[in-house]
């Protein structure tokens, strides 16, 4: 897929870029372009599976995903993890009826502004999450708990994943049937600031009872 990049994540009023994904939930291809004159889209781009609140942000999507659907809202999950690890994960964690899509080479993220920090940035954050963590730990040391804790077995896609990811930032558009954003929320990955945070569901909520008007 060859997309431009743009040096900001997009904001409401942006039109959003056609991407091309291989898709994971079934076979070919998902391209933005099928839902545009069709259904609003709730774009979801994050990290691979191997980050543990990717996997928690692509359960998030799923369990709103009825209610977006009442709405006439749907949702695609784009992760950097190859499509067939993808498949095997979602195997055995189903997501139903969820479109999810792959795309290691982040173009998507690229095009919709989604940049990539610094590791020094990144190893510079310490995460604190009372009853999940015992202690205060850089990022990597978290993932490697949660993923431990989690059950989550690393493999050698997952690895290749993690080596080209660790600093990508991960967000979540609305755009309208004509394309364009509506509404959008992206992390923030640097030290004493919200990290690795979701959007708030009655935000979103609201925002896509705005977006079918």
């Amino acid at each position: 897929m060859s997309t431009s990049s743009v040096d900001r994540p997009l904001q409401p009023g942006d039109q959003a870029p056609n991407i091309v994904l291989d898709a994971i939930s079934r076979d070919g291809k998902i391209a933005l372009d099928d839902f545009r004159g069709r259904n609003p889209l709730l774009l979801g781009m994050f990290r691979g599976l191997h980050c543990p609140f990717c996997r928690r942000h692509v359960a998030a999507m799923a369990q709103l995903k009825p209610a977006l659907r009442e709405k006439g809202v749907e949702c695609l999950a784009v992760v950097i993890t190859p499509v067939e690890r993808a498949r095997l994960y979602f195997r055995y964690h189903p997501a139903p009826d969820l479109l999810t899509a792959s795309d290691p080479e982040r173009a998507s993220h690229r095009a919709f502004g989604l940049r990539e920090v610094g590791m020094g940035t990144v190893m510079a954050i310490r995460v604190h999450l009372p009853g999940e963590l015992p202690e205060p730990m850089d990022v990597m040391a978290m993932d490697e708990f949660l993923n431990k804790k989690e059950g989550y077995e690393i493999t050698e896609a997952d690895q290749q994943a993690m080596a080209s990811s660790q600093g990508q930032l991960v967000g979540q558009f609305l755009i309208d049937r004509g394309g364009i954003v509506r509404w959008s929320f992206t992390e923030v990955l640097e030290a004493g600031l919200n990290t690795f945070r979701a959007p708030i569901p009655e935000e979103l909520m609201s925002a896509a009872s705005q977006v079918t008007h």
